[in-house]
């Protein structure tokens, strides 16, 4: 397994540790606010190991088929828990975290759909500036701040992501529809 893999497994491995950063206020560990900000660290850490994964992997022509399927899936695991962390401690409404979610279901479904037919499909253009688009908003939105420029920039990029998240599942689909024909493989 090469270093980007490995990077890729690690950011993983962050999320358990991520989540109970997060729950160190309930065990009594430290407050809420404490909480918040090690588990941005962790999650700045984890964010880090993207771009750097992909970095590596490009530079040195690492690029392999389990780094093109495992890495978007590492960092949907990595957004999704702290979309999910959000909503519980109220920064973000209900919806944006369907709209979301449920994109991330829709992709998955083609991926697995384009694997039966020998089809991997990496991560496109749009899908990565939605990612770091997530990540941003989460690194911005996940401390508490009670400040107006935080709250407010806060709410841009919520709005940034849920827009870049529609826009980038318009574009995998558009892109990968010869995963939706009926033949054995679909043509390339």
């Amino acid at each position: 397994m090469n270093l980007p893999n490995k990077l890729t497994i690690g950011r993983i491995a962050m999320i358990p540790l991520f989540i109970l950063a997060l729950h160190g206020a309930d065990f009594g560990w430290y407050d809420l606010p404490t909480a918040r900000l090690i588990a941005v660290g962790i999650f700045a850490l984890a964010a880090f190991t993207d771009f750097l994964d992909g970095y590596i992997a490009r530079k040195h022509g690492l690029i392999t088929d389990f780094g093109k399927f495992m890495d978007p899936l590492a960092d949907k695991i990595l957004v999704m828990a702290a979309m999910v962390y959000l909503l519980w401690l109220g920064e973000i409404s209900p919806w944006v975290l369907i709209i979301v979610e449920g994109r991330e279901f829709v992709i998955a479904g083609l991926r697995m759909l384009a694997s039966q037919k020998g089809i991997v499909i990496a991560a496109g253009f749009w899908g990565k500036i939605k990612t770091i688009t997530q990540m941003v908003m989460i690194l911005v939105v996940l401390p508490g701040f009670d400040h107006p420029i935080a709250f407010w920039g806060g709410q841009v990029l919520i709005y940034a992501c849920v827009a870049l998240t529609l826009i980038s599942a318009a574009d995998y689909i558009y892109h990968n529809r010869n995963a939706f024909n009926n033949k054995e493989k679909a043509d390339e």
